[in-house]
């Protein structure tokens, strides 16, 4: 073995009859540990305030479950786009209503899954499960239980190399350890993930962290999605968020080639203040983002409900129906039924109301089985969740 920088050492081996040079992480913490000083402690405590506001604002708003229900919806989509799906938010709710054929199904299932591997684990940790390699198994046998991936075992770390970027290991813009270190060294993440002396925040644990796993790649498929997961889930776990309402993929996203560069500076030049740089003015941008996302979600849903009340008589079950789309801003009027309790007379006249107001519009054209959407919540909700 040749060492090379202070993260991690090569192990070369044949593979295929060429030499592969893959990349073994030392265990963390980084030793010596980042400088977060000056500038750098100014960012950090700029991103736990920012952190705060969030969890302030959350514990405040009237219905928390549906900013939760929105935001793992949108942070499924964007981690998935990432990786090369072409969901639209509305490819997404049109495919959880199983009433709209004609969805794209891999790329939609993919987002689906992700969605079913971040819920789990929110759930095991909020029943006292501990955030362990265990459960990062579980939720990686879900992220890839359809579509796409379902071959490359999921719920099981790689028993053979991959590698990132080119058509082989040998040409591969990074190659991580062999699967013979794999156990061992996420199970050296799983300490650290634990470890209650660490001589900083949470925050930087999980920026850490994160990178580790990317590095680790314990997976054949769905490397990614899990590690932004684990950013979420860490802050979670240690109280920085009561919700996991922090998701960096929309700024992962808007900054990709940076966030690729920045774990490479990390690998290859121990350079781990640069990725802190960055992983805090993330974690500041999108604590913010979030909370303004929300204050608008709640003015949005004041303002429509208060027209809903000019309405008199009507005005009862038009909000029941409409407090069906603040859940849900894609629905049929069976979906719409399904869940209000209304006849099918009373829901069709309460979606006429919302037409006439414009607060939901019909998207099928059809007379039969028709479609109707909260059009400016869904645009508030699409807000950077385009398809690349």
């Amino acid at each position: 073995m040749a060492q090379r920088g202070t993260t991690g050492e090569y192990d070369t081996r044949h593979l295929g009859g060429e030499a592969i040079h893959a990349f073994v992480p030392h265990p963390l913490p980084p030793n010596p540990g980042p400088e977060v000083t000056g500038q750098r402690a100014r960012m950090h405590e700029q991103a736990l305030v920012a952190c705060g506001r969030l969890d302030s604002i959350t514990q405040l708003l009237p219905e928390p479950d549906l900013f939760l229900y929105a935001y793992i919806r949108r942070e499924a989509l964007v981690s998935s786009q990432i990786e090369g799906t072409q969901s639209s938010f509305s490819d997404l709710l049109l495919f959880e209503l199983d009433e709209a054929p004609g969805v794209p199904f891999d790329d939609v299932v993919e987002v689906s899954n992700y969605i079913a591997a971040l819920t789990h684990g929110l759930y095991r940790l909020r029943s006292g499960f501990p955030l362990s390699n265990r459960l990062i198994r579980e939720m990686h046998e879900l992220l890839l239980a359809r579509g796409r991936g379902a071959e490359k075992q999921p719920g099981e770390f790689r028993r053979s190399q991959n590698w990132i970027g080119g058509t082989r290991p040998g040409n591969a813009q990074f190659v991580p350890p062999p699967p013979d270190y794999v156990e061992d060294a996420m199970a050296a993440l799983e300490v650290f993930l634990h470890d209650e002396n660490l001589p900083f925040s949470a925050l930087i644990k999980a920026a850490l962290a994160h990178v580790q796993f990317e590095t680790i790649h314990p997976f054949l498929d769905g490397n990614g999605r899990i590690g932004r997961l684990l950013i979420a889930l860490t802050l979670h776990q240690d109280g920085i968020l009561h919700e996991p309402l922090l998701y960096l993929s929309l700024y992962f996203k808007q900054n990709r080639a940076e966030y690729y560069r920045l774990l490479d500076t990390v690998r290859y030049d121990a350079d781990w203040e640069a990725w802190l740089d960055f992983f805090l003015e993330g974690v500041r941008t999108t604590a913010t983002g979030a909370v303004e996302t929300a204050n608008r979600l709640v003015a949005l849903f004041q303002e429509d409900a208060a027209r809903i009340h000019s309405l008199g008589r009507s005005a009862p079950n038009t909000l029941r129906v409409f407090n069906a789309f603040r859940s849900r801003p894609v629905a049929s009027i069976k979906d719409i039924r399904r869940r209000t309790g209304v006849a099918a007379p009373t829901a069709g006249r309460a979606i006429d109301a919302l037409e006439e107001l414009g607060i939901v519009e019909e998207i099928t054209g059809r007379q039969r089985d028709r479609i109707f959407v909260y059009r400016r919540y869904l645009n508030i909700l699409n807000e950077g969740a385009e398809p690349l």
